[in-house]
């Protein structure tokens, strides 16, 4: 089998899928495109499926004001092609290519760096089957996930706060978080030796 990528996301696209999430359409606490994609990566690598419904409801906070039942048809395409995207990157091996600096900078204007909303999104879908992600090996799990724990900047771990603190190995461990989505989908995914 190998992996359809006929329907795969165009930059058009992408652009058009972010100014909706910006638009006044969705609830202020929807993710943005950012957050969208951290979340689709969480789903696509998750040890167990995750209904589509379950993942949009989480995305949106609340359901938008669609302007007309063709526009949530187009909205709702453009993000089962993102969806579809990732999918195929991670079965293909392919490096992940996050829509952020792999950098732990501010962003003046989020007041936060915006790889820390890709990695707090990423963990709402962790969060979503956390007992399914760390049931057989949570030491593993947990080794594997520590460069996304530390950009997401949402664990009071004593052992992540300092890791966070010390800036070059944060920003190491940020680097490193393409490599470790393909690790964890192997993880999961990967056929039995």
């Amino acid at each position: 089998m190998s992996a359809d990528t006929t329907g795969l996301i165009t930059e058009a696209e992408l652009d058009q899928l972010e100014a909706f999430l910006f638009s006044s359409a969705v609830s202020e606490d929807a993710l943005d495109l950012i957050g969208a994609h951290g979340l689709l990566c969480a789903v696509n690598i998750s040890p167990v499926k995750i209904p589509e419904q379950e993942w949009v409801d989480l995305l949106f906070e609340s359901e938008p004001k669609w302007e007309s039942d063709a526009q949530k048809a187009d909205v709702m395409a453009l993000l089962r092609k993102l969806n579809h995207t990732i999918a195929a990157d991670l079965y293909s091996d392919e490096e992940i290519l996050l829509p952020c600096d792999l950098t732990l900078d501010v962003d003046e204007e989020e007041g936060v760096a915006e790889l820390t909303i890709w990695a707090q999104s990423f963990m709402e879908g962790v969060f979503l089957r956390e007992e399914e992600w760390f049931g057989d090996d949570e030491e593993t799990i947990a080794g594997l996930l520590l460069p996304i724990m530390v950009s997401s900047d949402l664990f009071d771990d004593p052992e992540i706060i300092e890791v966070r603190q010390d800036r070059s190995l944060s920003e190491e461990m940020a680097e490193q978080i393409p490599d470790v989505l393909v690790d964890l989908y192997l993880h999961y995914h990967s056929p039995e030796k």
